[in-house]
């Protein structure tokens, strides 16, 4: 099947899939996902895993664009209320998830290396699904506000939590005792700085070259160009994907409230792209693996959305958030993938 064929095959049917998901009032992303999962090698195979993997510039590009997205929900002036609950929000919710996940493992396993990989894992949450969503129903609010920041900034929290339980792990396994929680740091710390100011930068410019255009196409050329050198610049060093377009997306939203026509640009492409994406990651579940996780797969899932969901309800609690910020909040961060996003690919893949 030539790319051509393969594409527009995936964009009908997901199309399809969304459509049928409307008429029974579920999210489009349901569909897309089904879409997905009967063409791939959990039903019909049509689309091979081998096929799904060489569209893989199509997930890169979905994940930079959710990342510029959340940071032009991002203005300082909505947030400065909400910023105590947020950076709470993501503190308890991801430490819950995570150490709820661990003991749970390890009393399981009997494992500290596994219960620490498990738990690292937990505290990432995959911002695609509750970014199309809320899309999907043009939410807006304190609750999508906080959603949005909490999601992006989930990125940088497990990549701290992943760097070092890994190689706590791997220390653990290969029995040394030469740990330096500093130097463990070192990696995370360099990739999340890495992605802010490549990302601040490029939104500077951005920014700047946006002065001189008036036409909405030319925002559009701009601003997906910008994107994709954000991206690009991101796959060559090894920083977050999303991190760094969020950070464009912050920095080119702030600088000024005329730029808000470019995102409404953005939105005229995005919807195909998402929905790729996602059809993609039906394609890649596999249904015959569910059985094999077992006990412990089982255990992952609730610990972790437990945690999440009380993590998340604690911290916006002590803080005094809005009411339909404490109830909702967690359920929005129960997607899960993997660690950081860097260079593309995850830990583990969607769950």
């Amino acid at each position: 099947m030539n790319i051509f064929l393969l594409l527009g095959t995936l964009l009908i049917l997901g199309f399809c899939g969304a459509w049928l998901s409307g008429k029974i009032r579920i999210p489009h992303v349901v569909g897309y996902m089904f879409i997905g999962v009967l063409l791939g090698s959990s039903c019909f195979n049509l689309v091979t895993l081998r096929m799904s993997e060489n569209l893989g510039v199509i997930s890169n590009l979905a994940l930079a664009l959710i990342g510029f997205t959340i940071g032009g929900e991002l203005k300082f002036s909505e947030i400065r209320e909400l910023g105590t609950s947020i950076l709470s929000i993501t503190v308890f919710e991801a430490l819950a998830a995570s150490l709820l996940v661990l003991f749970s493992v390890f009393l399981l396993t009997k494992s500290w290396p596994i219960a620490l990989i498990f738990g690292a894992i937990a505290s990432a949450t995959a911002p695609a699904a509750t970014v199309s969503v809320l899309w999907q129903y043009h939410a807006e609010g304190s609750l999508t506000t906080t959603l949005f920041a909490v999601v992006g900034l989930d990125d940088a929290a497990a990549l701290m939590t992943y760097a070092f339980t890994s190689s706590v792990a791997k220390a653990l396994i290969v029995g040394t005792k030469n740990l330096l929680a500093l130097s463990l740091m070192d990696r995370p710390l360099l990739e999340i700085l890495g992605s802010l100011l490549v990302g601040v930068t490029i939104g500077i410019v951005l920014n700047y070259v946006a002065t001189k255009i008036r036409e909405q196409y030319e925002f559009l050329i701009i601003c997906l160009g910008a994107i994709m050198l954000c991206a690009g610049l991101a796959l060559r060093f090894h920083f977050s994907l999303i991190l760094t377009n969020m950070a464009l997306g912050i920095t080119f939203i702030n600088l000024s409230t005329k730029n808000r026509v470019a995102f409404d640009a953005m939105r005229n492409i995005t919807p195909p792209i998402y929905l790729l994406f996602f059809v993609l990651v039906g394609v890649k579940l596999q249904l015959g693996l569910l059985p094999k996780l077992g006990l412990l797969g089982l255990i992952y899932i609730l610990m972790r959305a437990l945690g999440k969901s009380l993590g998340a309800y604690f911290g916006a609690a002590i803080t005094d958030a809005p009411e339909t910020v404490r109830k909702y909040v967690g359920l929005g961060l129960l997607p899960s993938g993997g660690c950081g996003h860097r260079s593309g690919h995850r830990c583990l893949p969607y769950l």
